[in-house]
């Protein structure tokens, strides 16, 4: 039986999306560093999880230029793209990363990597003893008109490979769930700023950014085009 992650081990991924987005990657690394610096926390270790292209590691290497950076992923063809990385000194692996990780790093980045896999409880749960602080990054998709039209999470399925769908709090819960506290989380307003807007998300926005000055929550959950960044550690354990 063929299995979701199948796709990203053959080149069946790399057809439909042959830049691996790689055009989102200083957008995303710019909510990355503007979320660390909110907490005042400048990193000596980044590891990207799920790294794809390389991009954001890429781009975040300016913003810290001590830090050791490390990507895995466990797509053969990404590693494609790294050898224009090589004079950023980041540490790309081909693999799993809870199979082939040995070490601790101050922070996680697990962007756009949730919403492939099959079962996120397990790879969220046994996350959790690598790292000091995690970044999530997680696709909306979930919203009253993907679901009434239908046609755009089946996109998202077909394309990017998307087996599991979220609102806000649908993603906050699962967090929660798998035993992490959250700091903070912030909406990006992807369908406002993203690198990657389509005619169509543009005219699209019009209705959003109306209800978005009603009910932000709201307006995401009814119109969607929303991305969620969300920091947080692993929860305390108290003994009884």
């Amino acid at each position: 039986m063929k299995q979701p992650s199948d796709k990203y081990l053959t080149n069946d991924y790399l057809k439909s999306n042959p830049t691996w987005d790689i055009e989102d990657s200083v957008w995303k690394s710019e909510f990355v560093v503007s979320i660390l610096n909110s907490i005042e926390f400048t990193p000596g270790s980044i590891c990207d999880v799920g790294c794809g292209a390389g991009g954001v590691l890429a781009a975040l290497r300016g913003s810290y230029p001590y830090a050791s950076f490390f990507g895995f992923d466990i797509a053969p063809d990404a590693a494609r793209f790294w050898p224009q990385h090589k004079a950023l000194n980041i540490s790309f692996h081909v693999g799993d990363f809870l199979t082939l990780n040995s070490r601790q790093y101050d922070i996680l980045l697990v962007l756009d990597v949730i919403e492939h896999l099959s079962d996120p409880f397990s790879f969220l749960i046994n996350l959790q003893c690598f790292s000091t602080y995690y970044l999530f990054h997680f696709p909306l998709d979930m919203s009253a008109i993907n679901v009434v039209r239908e046609k755009p999470i089946l996109r998202q399925r077909k394309i990017v490979g998307h087996i599991h769908y979220f609102t806000k709090n649908l993603a906050l819960s699962l967090l929660n769930e798998c035993g992490y506290n959250i700091i903070k989380w912030s909406y990006t307003g992807a369908t406002f700023n993203s690198p990657q807007r389509t005619l169509k998300t543009i005219l699209a926005s019009v209705p959003r950014r109306l209800a978005y000055t009603l009910n932000k929550d709201l307006g995401a959950r009814i119109f969607g085009g929303e991305t969620l960044f969300v920091l947080a550690r692993k929860q305390d354990r108290v003994d009884r």
